[in-house]
Parts: structure tokens; sequence; C-alpha cells
């Protein structure tokens, strides 16, 4: 099992759950594992350009209440690895700013 595949595990999704635009991140950073160019600013683009696309679809109206439910679960969850992934560098960020006042 990839590291993508137990990222979407994680997520409670499944590859058929993707749309066609998340299936063609999913296909990006299998790429990037396995060109060795799986870095972390590679993955948070990677989850930002998802969470685009289910803000994307959530500003349709041709889906229902559950349908809604669950894009507003998956884009909490993108959010979610996002704050994640970006958490160390604001820490240091922090860091040097305490340090240099």
């Amino acid at each position: 099992m990839s590291i993508v595949d137990k990222l979407l595990e994680r997520l409670n999704l499944k590859y058929d759950d993707l749309t066609r635009e998340e299936e063609a991140t999913y296909h990006s950073m299998l790429e990037s594992i396995n060109k060795s160019k799986f870095t972390v600013d590679s993955i948070r683009d990677e989850i930002s350009s998802m969470r685009e696309s289910v803000e994307k679809e959530l500003t349709k109206t041709t889906h229902n209440s559950k349908q809604d439910l669950f894009l507003k679960a998956r884009l909490r969850n993108y959010v979610l690895l996002l704050a994640f992934l970006d958490t160390p560098e604001k820490a240091k960020r922090a860091l040097e700013r305490a340090l240099s006042q």
C-alpha cells in the first residue's frame, strides 16, 4: 500500500470516491513518490489542489444534502491536513521572530 493510499484510508476515502481532478492529483502524487521528488511542499501543493477541487464542487447546487455533507467532511480533512503540515513552519517562524526581538 502506497503512502497516498494510506492517506486516503486515513481520510476514510477510496479511489472510487475521487473526482477526475482528484484522480489526476492522486496519480501525480504517485508519480512524485516513484521519482523520489516527494517533499512536504509537494504534499502541501497536492492537498491544496484537492481542497480547491472540493471547494469548487461545493459551489455547485446539483448535489443532494448527503453529497454536500460528504464534500464538507472531505474539505475539513484537507484543511486539517494543511494545518498539520503548516504547523512546524509557523512554529519555526514564531520562534525566529521571538529570537530576533
